[in-house]
């Protein structure tokens, strides 16, 4: 089995004798959480494309009050086989795609399997062309379509189908119609026909639609359902995402300059920010409770959930272990977030971050709360 060097389970002896935390700990008032917090990943989706598919979700309510039931799966399925994903190309953080994604001349010439001639709309403006039309962008609009459904979703103050927050929108619009169900098969059958007047078309979008249907939702809502000090120790953990990793770094009072060195010869002795056990360690330091210095230490602390139980059994908020067997081999831990996600500091060169719970050295979870 392949070693992850997440943190030590053990202090490598730099230090002659154990060292107390501090008794007493100010404790912070958490910041107010976020109404959602993306979070993971999904795969063979980008993770800058997901964002935006979510995104969209989000923000349809304002843009098509009358619409029900738009999910990030319905938008992901429509641009799997519009574009696979932007495939190929780079999505900044501000969601713009370089290059361009430009269909085939829509001149009736059969190519791309269309024999239509579409005259030019938009003189050039999206498709690069005045001779006629072409779809564009990840959600392949034609600029017609796009003219009469183009939203700004990045406040950027520009509608652009090249951009993946735009298109994601847009594209949410329009397949809302005049105020679609697409909780109901019916219409989502009938809005994704309306996209591609082909019944393979639409047969092919809803498998992929059921397929990330069935990959989880992608986000933490918190402050749903979770409450209480697990929804202080999520929306604390949740701040300290892209603090660097620092070999020893972290303590009840925050990150805090490392030590040397890791098993791979990492030093955090110049880096200010956490290992694995120094943020759970700072985390529920701001709920009263004082964790050791080792994630190995810290599976001993609380109600222990054993790997045998399945993920299933974690709460927001337990702690999450991994080893090579036994406790005494217990080298990482993390926070559970829920949807299979955790929160924590991977390894030297990381930051904090969110992910999915590994699949190898699983070594179950802790309940302090």
């Amino acid at each position: 089995m392949k070693k992850r060097l997440g943190c030590a389970s053990v202090l490598l002896g730099l230090l002659a004798a154990p060292v107390l935390l501090v008794l007493v700990v100010a404790v912070r008032e958490p910041a107010p959480a976020p109404p959602i917090q993306t979070v993971g990943k999904v795969a063979g989706i980008p993770q800058r494309m997901l964002a935006a598919y979510q995104n969209a979700a989000t923000r349809l309510p304002k843009e098509a009050p009358k619409c029900k039931g738009m999910r990030w799966p319905i938008l992901a399925g429509i641009a799997k086989i519009e574009s696979n994903h932007a495939g190929g190309r780079k999505v900044s953080a501000s969601g713009e795609i370089r290059p361009k994604i430009l269909g085939v001349l829509l001149n009736g010439s059969g190519a791309g399997g269309n024999h239509t001639t579409f005259p030019d709309t938009d003189n050039g403006k999206w498709d690069g062309t005045s001779s006629g039309e072409r779809a564009v962008g990840p959600f392949q609009f034609l600029p017609s379509t796009w003219q009469a459904n183009a939203r700004d979703a990045n406040d950027d103050g520009t509608k652009d189908p090249h951009n993946a927050d735009d298109a994601a929108l847009g594209a949410a619009v329009y397949l809302c119609g005049n105020g679609r169900n697409l909780s109901d098969r019916s219409q989502l059958k009938g809005a994704i026909f309306q996209y591609n007047r082909s019944h393979a078309y639409v047969s092919d979008v809803l498998s992929w639609i059921d397929r990330y249907s069935q990959m989880g939702n992608g986000t933490i809502r918190i402050g749903q359902n979770v409450k209480g000090d697990a929804r202080t120790v999520i929306t604390t953990a949740l701040k300290e995402a892209g603090t660097p990793y620092s070999w020893g770094g972290g303590n009840a009072k925050g990150p805090s300059r490392g030590t040397c060195c890791s098993p791979s010869g990492k030093s955090g002795a110049s880096i200010t920010g956490y290992d694995c056990s120094g943020l759970t360690t700072y985390v529920y330091a701001q709920v009263g409770i004082s964790l050791p210095r080792t994630a190995a230490a810290q599976s001993q602390r609380g109600k222990r959930i054993p790997a045998s139980r399945g993920i299933g059994a974690l709460k927001p908020g337990d702690l999450v272990f991994f080893g090579y067997g036994s406790d005494s081999t217990i080298y990482h831990v993390g926070i559970y977030l829920g949807n299979g996600q955790m929160i924590n500091a991977p390894r030297p060169g990381s930051k904090v971050r969110t992910e999915p719970i590994w699949d190898h050295g699983y070594a179950g979870g802790a309940r302090l709360l």
